[in-house]
Protein backbone atom coordinates (compact mmCIF):
# COMPACT_ATOMS: atom_id res chain seq x y z
CA UNK A 1 0.00 0.00 0.00
CA UNK A 2 2.44 2.42 -1.06
CA UNK A 3 3.16 4.63 -3.85
CA UNK A 4 2.79 3.49 -7.68
CA UNK A 5 6.32 1.49 -9.02
CA UNK A 6 6.11 0.45 -12.51
CA UNK A 7 9.21 -1.74 -13.32
CA UNK A 8 7.54 -4.10 -16.19
CA UNK A 9 11.24 -5.41 -17.65
CA UNK A 10 12.02 -7.11 -14.65
CA UNK A 11 8.77 -8.21 -13.82
CA UNK A 12 8.08 -9.58 -17.30
CA UNK A 13 11.29 -11.45 -16.82
CA UNK A 14 10.11 -13.06 -13.28
CA UNK A 15 7.10 -14.25 -14.83
CA UNK A 16 8.24 -15.94 -17.91
CA UNK A 17 9.77 -18.10 -14.94
CA UNK A 18 6.37 -19.03 -13.50
CA UNK A 19 5.13 -22.34 -15.24
CA UNK A 20 1.90 -21.68 -17.05
CA UNK A 21 -0.10 -24.70 -15.95
CA UNK A 22 0.73 -24.51 -12.50
CA UNK A 23 -2.76 -24.95 -10.10
CA UNK A 24 -4.11 -21.94 -8.61
CA UNK A 25 -5.29 -21.81 -5.04
CA UNK A 26 -8.42 -20.73 -3.98
CA UNK A 27 -9.84 -20.88 -7.96
CA UNK A 28 -13.65 -21.88 -6.85
CA UNK A 29 -16.05 -19.52 -7.31
CA UNK A 30 -16.68 -16.58 -4.79
CA UNK A 31 -18.75 -17.96 -1.73
CA UNK A 32 -22.03 -16.72 -0.50
CA UNK A 33 -21.81 -14.35 2.62
CA UNK A 34 -20.93 -16.18 6.37
CA UNK A 35 -23.57 -15.76 8.77
CA UNK A 36 -25.09 -12.34 10.11
CA UNK A 37 -23.38 -11.90 13.86
CA UNK A 38 -25.50 -11.54 16.58
CA UNK A 39 -23.06 -10.11 18.84
CA UNK A 40 -19.50 -9.36 19.64
CA UNK A 41 -17.42 -12.41 19.38
CA UNK A 42 -20.33 -14.84 17.73
CA UNK A 43 -19.94 -16.85 14.37
CA UNK A 44 -16.92 -18.24 12.29
CA UNK A 45 -16.07 -14.08 11.48
CA UNK A 46 -16.03 -12.53 14.94
CA UNK A 47 -15.88 -8.32 15.12
CA UNK A 48 -13.62 -7.42 17.93
CA UNK A 49 -13.33 -4.14 17.09
CA UNK A 50 -15.32 -1.64 14.12
CA UNK A 51 -15.08 1.67 12.86
CA UNK A 52 -16.56 4.07 10.62
CA UNK A 53 -13.36 6.02 11.27
CA UNK A 54 -10.35 6.11 13.27
CA UNK A 55 -10.72 7.67 16.29
CA UNK A 56 -7.43 8.51 19.00
CA UNK A 57 -7.63 9.27 22.85
CA UNK A 58 -6.52 13.34 23.06
CA UNK A 59 -5.04 14.27 26.14
CA UNK A 60 -8.23 16.57 28.63
CA UNK A 61 -9.13 19.40 26.67
CA UNK A 62 -6.42 19.05 24.21
CA UNK A 63 -7.83 19.56 20.18
CA UNK A 64 -5.76 18.59 16.89
CA UNK A 65 -4.25 21.71 15.13
CA UNK A 66 -5.83 22.29 11.27
CA UNK A 67 -4.82 19.13 9.35
CA UNK A 68 -3.54 16.90 11.76
CA UNK A 69 -6.18 14.77 11.78
CA UNK A 70 -8.42 13.91 8.61
CA UNK A 71 -10.58 10.78 9.55
CA UNK A 72 -10.73 9.83 5.73
CA UNK A 73 -7.01 9.37 5.33
CA UNK A 74 -6.32 7.21 8.59
CA UNK A 75 -6.65 3.52 7.92
CA UNK A 76 -4.53 0.57 9.58
CA UNK A 77 -2.66 -1.85 8.16
CA UNK A 78 -0.58 -3.25 10.92
CA UNK A 79 -1.41 -5.87 14.08
CA UNK A 80 0.11 -7.31 16.69
CA UNK A 81 -1.30 -9.10 19.47
CA UNK A 82 0.10 -9.68 23.17
CA UNK A 83 -1.64 -11.40 26.08
CA UNK A 84 -3.58 -7.92 27.11
CA UNK A 85 -3.41 -5.37 24.24
CA UNK A 86 -3.38 -4.95 20.58
CA UNK A 87 -1.28 -2.69 18.42
CA UNK A 88 -2.42 -1.13 15.60
CA UNK A 89 -0.11 0.74 12.85
CA UNK A 90 -1.49 3.79 11.19
CA UNK A 91 0.74 4.63 8.21
CA UNK A 92 1.21 8.28 7.07
CA UNK A 93 0.01 7.48 3.58
CA UNK A 94 -1.62 11.03 3.38
CA UNK A 95 -1.69 13.77 5.38
CA UNK A 96 -3.47 14.24 8.33
CA UNK A 97 -2.74 11.22 10.12
CA UNK A 98 -2.15 11.76 14.32
CA UNK A 99 0.00 8.88 15.42
CA UNK A 100 1.27 5.94 13.25
CA UNK A 101 1.34 3.71 15.97
CA UNK A 102 -1.59 3.26 18.86
CA UNK A 103 -2.93 0.52 21.66
CA UNK A 104 -5.96 -0.55 22.91
CA UNK A 105 -7.04 -3.08 25.61
CA UNK A 106 -7.40 -6.46 24.19
CA UNK A 107 -10.40 -7.11 26.66
CA UNK A 108 -12.41 -3.81 26.78
CA UNK A 109 -14.93 -2.67 28.85
CA UNK A 110 -15.87 0.16 25.71
CA UNK A 111 -17.02 -1.07 22.33
CA UNK A 112 -14.32 0.25 20.00
CA UNK A 113 -12.26 2.26 21.60
CA UNK A 114 -10.12 5.09 20.99
CA UNK A 115 -6.45 4.28 19.85
CA UNK A 116 -4.39 5.17 22.48
CA UNK A 117 -0.83 6.48 20.54
CA UNK A 118 1.96 4.02 21.59
CA UNK A 119 3.74 4.60 23.60
CA UNK A 120 2.76 8.15 23.73
CA UNK A 121 1.70 11.45 22.07
CA UNK A 122 5.38 12.73 22.07
CA UNK A 123 6.32 9.88 19.68
CA UNK A 124 4.00 11.15 16.94
CA UNK A 125 5.51 14.08 15.10
CA UNK A 126 3.06 16.47 12.91
CA UNK A 127 2.55 14.92 9.98
CA UNK A 128 5.56 13.08 10.23
CA UNK A 129 7.55 15.85 9.25
CA UNK A 130 9.06 17.13 12.62
CA UNK A 131 12.96 17.52 12.78
CA UNK A 132 13.09 14.51 15.67
CA UNK A 133 14.12 11.51 14.15
CA UNK A 134 14.18 9.55 17.08
CA UNK A 135 10.45 9.81 17.17
CA UNK A 136 8.30 7.59 15.45
CA UNK A 137 7.67 8.58 11.55
CA UNK A 138 5.22 5.94 9.91
CA UNK A 139 4.40 2.93 10.54
CA UNK A 140 3.24 0.32 8.74
CA UNK A 141 3.74 -2.94 10.87
CA UNK A 142 5.47 -4.16 14.33
CA UNK A 143 6.33 -7.57 15.82
CA UNK A 144 6.28 -9.03 19.51
CA UNK A 145 9.25 -11.57 20.14
CA UNK A 146 9.09 -13.74 22.65
CA UNK A 147 10.92 -11.58 25.28
CA UNK A 148 8.23 -9.07 25.70
CA UNK A 149 9.78 -6.70 23.59
CA UNK A 150 7.70 -4.96 20.62
CA UNK A 151 10.04 -3.97 17.64
CA UNK A 152 8.25 -1.44 15.30
CA UNK A 153 9.68 -0.39 12.29
CA UNK A 154 9.75 3.17 10.96
CA UNK A 155 9.80 3.70 7.45
CA UNK A 156 11.23 6.67 8.10
CA UNK A 157 8.90 8.53 5.19
CA UNK A 158 5.65 10.47 5.08
CA UNK A 159 2.35 10.56 2.77
CA UNK A 160 3.98 7.78 0.73
CA UNK A 161 0.36 7.82 -1.32
CA UNK A 162 0.68 11.72 -2.08
CA UNK A 163 4.07 12.75 -2.42
CA UNK A 164 6.16 10.39 -0.91
CA UNK A 165 8.18 12.29 1.51
CA UNK A 166 11.49 10.97 2.69
CA UNK A 167 12.04 12.22 6.53
CA UNK A 168 14.20 10.34 8.39
CA UNK A 169 16.65 7.31 7.91
CA UNK A 170 14.42 3.98 8.12
CA UNK A 171 14.76 2.57 12.10
CA UNK A 172 13.82 -0.34 13.85
CA UNK A 173 12.79 0.35 18.20
CA UNK A 174 12.66 -2.10 20.32
CA UNK A 175 10.19 -1.26 23.29
CA UNK A 176 10.15 -3.19 26.10
CA UNK A 177 6.58 -4.04 26.52
CA UNK A 178 6.87 -4.13 30.43
CA UNK A 179 7.70 -0.51 30.82
CA UNK A 180 7.03 0.61 27.35
CA UNK A 181 10.31 2.43 27.11
CA UNK A 182 12.21 2.36 24.54
CA UNK A 183 15.55 -0.37 24.95
CA UNK A 184 17.12 -0.58 21.32
CA UNK A 185 17.46 1.59 18.15
CA UNK A 186 18.63 0.31 15.27
CA UNK A 187 18.82 2.92 12.47
CA UNK A 188 20.08 1.35 8.87
CA UNK A 189 22.59 2.26 6.75
CA UNK A 190 22.57 3.46 3.32
CA UNK A 191 24.20 0.68 1.81
CA UNK A 192 21.18 -1.17 2.87
CA UNK A 193 18.40 0.93 1.42
CA UNK A 194 17.45 2.77 -1.65
CA UNK A 195 16.33 6.21 -2.50
CA UNK A 196 13.27 5.30 -2.50
CA UNK A 197 12.93 2.52 0.00
CA UNK A 198 9.79 1.77 1.92
CA UNK A 199 10.39 -0.70 4.39
CA UNK A 200 6.56 -2.18 5.02
CA UNK A 201 6.93 -5.63 7.21
CA UNK A 202 9.14 -7.68 9.00
CA UNK A 203 9.67 -11.19 10.48
CA UNK A 204 11.41 -12.19 13.49
CA UNK A 205 13.84 -15.00 13.33
CA UNK A 206 15.08 -15.95 16.51
CA UNK A 207 14.81 -20.13 16.20
CA UNK A 208 18.60 -20.02 14.30
CA UNK A 209 21.41 -20.92 14.57
CA UNK A 210 22.18 -18.45 16.95
CA UNK A 211 18.97 -18.60 19.45
CA UNK A 212 19.26 -17.92 23.17
CA UNK A 213 16.65 -17.72 25.53
CA UNK A 214 17.24 -13.73 25.70
CA UNK A 215 16.70 -12.74 22.36
CA UNK A 216 19.45 -11.39 21.98
CA UNK A 217 20.47 -12.71 18.75
CA UNK A 218 17.47 -12.13 16.74
CA UNK A 219 17.24 -12.47 12.83
CA UNK A 220 15.16 -9.71 10.87
CA UNK A 221 13.84 -9.96 7.90
CA UNK A 222 12.29 -6.42 6.41
CA UNK A 223 10.15 -6.06 2.81
CA UNK A 224 10.74 -2.80 1.11
CA UNK A 225 8.06 -2.50 -1.20
CA UNK A 226 9.09 0.28 -3.27
CA UNK A 227 12.33 -1.09 -4.90
CA UNK A 228 11.72 -4.63 -4.56
CA UNK A 229 13.87 -6.33 -1.92
CA UNK A 230 14.48 -7.45 1.68
CA UNK A 231 16.62 -6.16 4.28
CA UNK A 232 18.25 -8.58 6.52
CA UNK A 233 19.48 -7.78 10.38
CA UNK A 234 21.85 -9.94 12.35
CA UNK A 235 20.71 -7.99 15.76
CA UNK A 236 23.46 -10.58 17.69
CA UNK A 237 26.41 -9.44 15.38
CA UNK A 238 25.11 -5.59 14.49
CA UNK A 239 25.41 -6.35 10.63
CA UNK A 240 22.72 -5.81 8.23
CA UNK A 241 22.68 -6.65 4.50
CA UNK A 242 20.30 -6.15 1.16
CA UNK A 243 19.05 -9.06 -1.52
CA UNK A 244 16.56 -9.02 -4.15
CA UNK A 245 15.12 -11.44 -6.75
CA UNK A 246 12.93 -10.99 -9.30
CA UNK A 247 9.74 -12.75 -7.66
CA UNK A 248 9.76 -9.91 -5.38
CA UNK A 249 8.42 -7.29 -8.44
CA UNK A 250 5.68 -6.29 -8.84
CA UNK A 251 3.65 -7.97 -11.87
CA UNK A 252 1.87 -5.82 -14.19
CA UNK A 253 -0.66 -8.23 -14.96
CA UNK A 254 -1.63 -7.67 -11.29
CA UNK A 255 -1.51 -4.30 -10.63
CA UNK A 256 -5.56 -3.51 -10.95
CA UNK A 257 -7.99 -4.41 -8.16
CA UNK A 258 -11.66 -4.13 -8.08
CA UNK A 259 -13.57 -4.80 -4.78
CA UNK A 260 -16.89 -4.15 -4.34
CA UNK A 261 -17.35 -2.40 -7.51
CA UNK A 262 -14.44 0.14 -7.14
CA UNK A 263 -11.27 -0.53 -8.93
CA UNK A 264 -8.05 1.12 -8.85
CA UNK A 265 -4.45 0.29 -9.93
CA UNK A 266 -0.95 -0.14 -7.83
CA UNK A 267 1.99 -1.64 -8.44
CA UNK A 268 3.41 -2.59 -5.07
CA UNK A 269 6.25 -4.99 -4.78
CA UNK A 270 7.36 -7.71 -1.75
CA UNK A 271 4.88 -6.71 1.24
CA UNK A 272 3.77 -10.19 2.55
CA UNK A 273 6.06 -11.91 4.90
CA UNK A 274 5.85 -14.88 6.96
CA UNK A 275 8.26 -17.44 8.44
CA UNK A 276 7.45 -21.34 8.21
CA UNK A 277 7.55 -23.02 12.10
CA UNK A 278 10.68 -24.29 11.91
CA UNK A 279 11.99 -20.79 10.66
CA UNK A 280 14.17 -22.81 7.24
CA UNK A 281 11.95 -20.75 5.00
CA UNK A 282 10.33 -17.27 4.40
CA UNK A 283 7.21 -17.28 3.11
CA UNK A 284 6.60 -13.71 1.02
CA UNK A 285 4.09 -12.38 -1.80
CA UNK A 286 4.26 -9.00 -3.75
CA UNK A 287 1.31 -7.01 -3.31
CA UNK A 288 0.67 -7.01 -6.92
CA UNK A 289 0.64 -10.59 -8.00
CA UNK A 290 -1.02 -13.84 -7.77
CA UNK A 291 2.00 -15.83 -6.26
CA UNK A 292 3.45 -16.83 -3.46
CA UNK A 293 6.62 -17.61 -2.73
CA UNK A 294 8.95 -19.05 -0.27
CA UNK A 295 13.28 -18.44 0.08
CA UNK A 296 15.65 -20.35 1.93
CA UNK A 297 16.33 -18.69 5.40
CA UNK A 298 20.06 -19.74 5.62
CA UNK A 299 20.64 -18.01 2.42
CA UNK A 300 19.00 -14.87 4.14
CA UNK A 301 21.80 -15.25 6.57
CA UNK A 302 24.48 -15.60 4.52
CA UNK A 303 26.23 -12.20 5.29
CA UNK A 304 29.36 -13.33 3.44
CA UNK A 305 27.72 -13.84 0.39
CA UNK A 306 27.30 -10.00 -1.68
CA UNK A 307 24.03 -8.38 -3.06
CA UNK A 308 24.01 -10.34 -6.18
CA UNK A 309 23.70 -13.54 -4.69
CA UNK A 310 21.26 -15.88 -6.36
CA UNK A 311 18.61 -16.71 -4.04
CA UNK A 312 16.92 -20.52 -3.27
CA UNK A 313 13.43 -18.90 -3.99
CA UNK A 314 10.95 -21.73 -4.71
CA UNK A 315 7.09 -20.56 -6.20
CA UNK A 316 4.76 -21.92 -3.92
CA UNK A 317 1.87 -21.40 -5.65
CA UNK A 318 -0.98 -19.32 -7.40
CA UNK A 319 -3.80 -17.60 -5.85
CA UNK A 320 -7.07 -16.25 -7.26
CA UNK A 321 -5.89 -12.65 -6.87
CA UNK A 322 -3.61 -10.47 -5.26
CA UNK A 323 -3.44 -10.35 -1.71
CA UNK A 324 -1.37 -8.17 0.96
CA UNK A 325 -1.21 -9.98 4.10
CA UNK A 326 0.14 -13.45 5.24
CA UNK A 327 0.07 -15.74 8.49
CA UNK A 328 1.45 -19.11 9.55
CA UNK A 329 0.07 -21.24 11.92
CA UNK A 330 2.92 -22.61 13.87
CA UNK A 331 1.13 -25.51 14.99
CA UNK A 332 -0.24 -27.14 11.96
CA UNK A 333 2.67 -25.32 9.60
CA UNK A 334 -0.33 -23.80 7.44
CA UNK A 335 0.10 -20.81 5.33
CA UNK A 336 -2.80 -17.77 5.78
CA UNK A 337 -3.68 -15.57 2.66
CA UNK A 338 -6.29 -12.92 1.96
CA UNK A 339 -6.89 -12.85 -2.20
CA UNK A 340 -8.17 -9.00 -1.94
CA UNK A 341 -11.05 -9.33 -5.24
CA UNK A 342 -12.70 -12.95 -3.44
CA UNK A 343 -13.11 -10.98 -0.24
CA UNK A 344 -11.82 -14.05 1.49
CA UNK A 345 -9.42 -15.64 3.88
CA UNK A 346 -8.33 -19.06 2.63
CA UNK A 347 -5.21 -21.58 3.36
CA UNK A 348 -2.74 -23.78 1.93
CA UNK A 349 -0.85 -26.71 3.66
CA UNK A 350 2.66 -27.30 2.50
CA UNK A 351 2.99 -30.90 4.29
CA UNK A 352 -0.15 -32.15 2.55
CA UNK A 353 -0.82 -30.17 -0.22
CA UNK A 354 -4.52 -29.22 0.95
CA UNK A 355 -5.88 -25.86 0.32
CA UNK A 356 -8.80 -24.47 1.47
CA UNK A 357 -11.05 -21.35 1.85
CA UNK A 358 -11.92 -20.42 5.72
CA UNK A 359 -14.03 -17.71 5.12
CA UNK A 360 -15.74 -15.42 2.78
CA UNK A 361 -18.08 -12.24 3.51
CA UNK A 362 -18.56 -9.59 0.94
CA UNK A 363 -18.90 -6.97 2.98
CA UNK A 364 -16.94 -7.67 6.47
CA UNK A 365 -13.72 -9.05 4.57
CA UNK A 366 -12.89 -6.38 1.74
CA UNK A 367 -9.12 -6.26 1.59
CA UNK A 368 -7.68 -7.96 4.42
CA UNK A 369 -4.43 -5.65 5.17
CA UNK A 370 -2.89 -7.69 7.94
CA UNK A 371 -3.05 -11.87 8.96
CA UNK A 372 -1.79 -12.60 12.31
CA UNK A 373 -1.83 -16.10 13.92
CA UNK A 374 -2.41 -15.28 17.81
CA UNK A 375 0.50 -16.97 19.17
CA UNK A 376 0.26 -15.32 22.35
CA UNK A 377 -4.01 -16.80 22.87
CA UNK A 378 -5.91 -19.62 21.88
CA UNK A 379 -4.05 -20.05 17.83
CA UNK A 380 -7.32 -18.04 16.66
CA UNK A 381 -6.48 -15.91 13.12
CA UNK A 382 -7.19 -12.08 13.48
CA UNK A 383 -7.10 -9.72 10.63
CA UNK A 384 -7.69 -5.79 9.71
CA UNK A 385 -10.41 -5.32 7.37
CA UNK A 386 -9.57 -1.93 5.29
CA UNK A 387 -11.99 -1.54 2.60
CA UNK A 388 -8.65 -0.08 1.19
CA UNK A 389 -9.91 0.92 -2.05
CA UNK A 390 -12.44 3.49 -0.44
CA UNK A 391 -9.03 5.16 0.95
CA UNK A 392 -6.65 4.86 -1.98
CA UNK A 393 -10.16 6.43 -3.95
CA UNK A 394 -11.19 9.23 -1.44
CA UNK A 395 -15.14 7.83 -1.33
CA UNK A 396 -14.27 6.73 2.19
CA UNK A 397 -18.70 6.74 3.93
CA UNK A 398 -18.24 8.23 7.75
CA UNK A 399 -21.55 6.71 7.89
CA UNK A 400 -20.63 2.92 7.38
CA UNK A 401 -18.43 0.89 9.24
CA UNK A 402 -14.97 0.66 7.09
CA UNK A 403 -12.35 -0.43 9.13
CA UNK A 404 -12.52 -3.72 11.16
CA UNK A 405 -10.50 -6.24 13.48
CA UNK A 406 -11.92 -9.62 13.14
CA UNK A 407 -11.34 -12.85 14.99
CA UNK A 408 -11.33 -16.11 13.43
CA UNK A 409 -10.97 -19.76 15.62
CA UNK A 410 -9.49 -21.80 13.20
CA UNK A 411 -11.82 -24.98 13.55
CA UNK A 412 -11.87 -27.61 10.72
CA UNK A 413 -15.77 -27.00 10.15
CA UNK A 414 -15.15 -23.25 9.57
CA UNK A 415 -13.24 -24.05 6.18
CA UNK A 416 -15.60 -24.42 3.49
CA UNK A 417 -13.83 -25.95 0.58
CA UNK A 418 -10.70 -27.48 0.43
CA UNK A 419 -8.58 -29.72 -2.03
CA UNK A 420 -5.03 -31.23 -3.19
CA UNK A 421 -2.10 -29.42 -5.11
CA UNK A 422 1.55 -29.79 -5.63
CA UNK A 423 4.12 -27.45 -5.69
CA UNK A 424 6.80 -26.04 -8.35
CA UNK A 425 10.34 -24.38 -8.23
CA UNK A 426 11.34 -21.44 -10.01
CA UNK A 427 13.84 -22.24 -12.73
CA UNK A 428 16.73 -19.73 -11.77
Amino acid sequence: MVRLLILVSAVAVASALVPAAFPTFFDQPALPFGPPLRGPLQGPLQEVLSYNQLDYALPHGARFDAGAYDPSRNVFTGLELTRDRIFLAVPRLYPGVPSVLNVVPRNSHTPNPPLVPYPGWEWQSPDGLGSNCSGLVSVYRMRADRCNRLWVLDSGLTNSLAGFVPVCTPKLIAFDLATDRPVRTVVFPRAALRPSSLLTNLAIDDAGPHADPNCDRLVFYMSDTAVAGIVVYDSGRDVVRRVSDLAMYPDPDFGSYTIAGETFALMDGIIGLALSPDNRQLYFQPLATDKLFSVETAALRDFSAGEGQQLPVTLVGRKSSAGAGLAVDRRTGRVYFAPVEQNAVAFYDPASGAQGVVASDEARLQFAAELRVDDAGDGALWLLSTRFQKYFLNTVNSREVNLRLIRIPLHPEHVIHARSTTNATIGH
